[in-house]
């Protein structure tokens, strides 16, 4: 196995230096750094990252428990922290919690016993244990797509603004009696999107009707039984919007086993917006998240507390853009294609310091 000794032979340097090269612990001018790459290159040597943990008492890792990583949302999400974390020089270490707040708890300790540096988590609706277990161990962790409080880095995109957006198109379409499937109870998501859905309705001056507001529990199964209990209202709505993408499918196979047709029965737009959404018949009017880069700033707000532990903690939130397309009953336009950035309504790129 070819050792650092070999790699400082051919380059003609010292061991010392060459540990600087791959450890980048110190500069090395460019000439002796190129020559040590390139032995290194030339003699296959691989870096022993175990033995350089034991030193520095850093893995170079991350643990990343998300639910549902089949879900193309999260699965761009997760693209978007793998990248970021390879570019630094991480890896990961993947866990699913499937939003069971006991399974979360475990998870997480699992993936802190594995010597993880820090860690991203998308927590679940009940999220008390894992939180006092990162709390007590001071484990470096930054929250994603769903917020917990003010002590931890957070990032997710805006709800509020969007879901009001998707009401006023929707109430300036003519639709009146407008229904929500909601997510899963205790998700911050779920509750600034039912907010903005409120804020939506009082914006156009119509009155909140609790028969239009269903629970999909952030779940296909869930979504289909809401969208059978919402057209079983005496005055059943006349568009409905679904608050995640898996509830969407969910809604389409409830209606289509209705046989309602979108939009010339009933009228859909959705949050989330995924890679197929423009396949269907018709084409999808939705609110498309920043997955990648959701995913990418959370990496960049781990790496940042890492190198700074004692910085007071952040939540960043990213803008979100309103695809027009044509389940909202309306008539789409070339211009309307391209995602549009969300302006007015919804706050740009924030990010806000807090303390602790």
């Amino acid at each position: 196995m070819t050792t650092m000794v070999d790699v400082a032979r051919r380059a003609g340097v010292s061991v010392a230096t060459v540990s600087h090269v791959v450890n980048e612990t110190r500069p090395v001018r460019p000439d002796t750094r190129a020559a040590v790459l390139a032995a290194i290159e030339e003699l296959g040597y691989t870096h022993n990252t175990l033995a350089r943990s034991l030193v520095t008492s850093r893995t170079r890792s991350i643990g990343l428990a998300v639910s549902a990583i089949s879900n193309p949302y999260f699965t761009e999400i997760l693209q978007g922290v793998e990248a970021g974390a390879l570019e630094a020089g991480y890896s990961l270490l993947i866990a699913d919690p499937h939003d069971d707040p006991r399974h979360e708890r475990k998870v997480v300790q699992l993936l802190h016993e594995r010597r993880v540096d820090g860690m991203i988590v998308a927590p679940s609706a009940e999220p008390a244990e894992m939180v006092d277990y990162l709390t007590k161990r001071q484990v470096p962790t930054v929250f994603l797509d769903r917020l917990v409080g003010d002590g931890f880095d957070q990032v997710c995109a805006e709800s509020t603004g969007p879901v009001r957006r998707l009401v006023e198109h929707l109430a300036g379409a003519g639709h009146t009696r407008i229904g929500l499937i909601a997510g899963l109870p205790g998700l911050s998501t779920t509750t600034e999107r039912v907010e903005g859905y409120r804020a939506g309705l009082r914006a156009r001056g119509l009155p909140f009707a609790p028969e239009l507001l269903a629970g999909g529990n952030s779940e296909a199964e869930g979504a289909q039984d809401a969208t059978r209990q919402l057209l079983a209202a005496p005055e059943r709505p006349t568009a409905i919007i679904t608050a995640n993408n898996a509830m969407t499918i969910g809604a389409l196979r409830a209606l289509r086993d209705l046989g309602l047709e979108v939009p010339r029965d009933i009228a859909l737009a959705c949050f989330d917006d995924f890679s197929w959404a423009d396949l269907f018949t018709p084409r999808l009017t939705a609110i498309a998240q920043p997955s990648r880069e959701l995913g990418a700033t959370a990496v960049r707000l781990l790496l940042e507390r890492l190198d700074a532990p004692g910085r007071p903690p952040r939540t960043v939130r990213l803008p979100c853009a309103f695809v027009h397309r044509t389940s909202c009953g309306c008539p789409e336009t070339a211009s309307d294609r391209p995602r549009q950035p969300m302006t007015g309504r919804t706050r740009p790129a924030e990010e806000r310091t807090r303390t602790p």
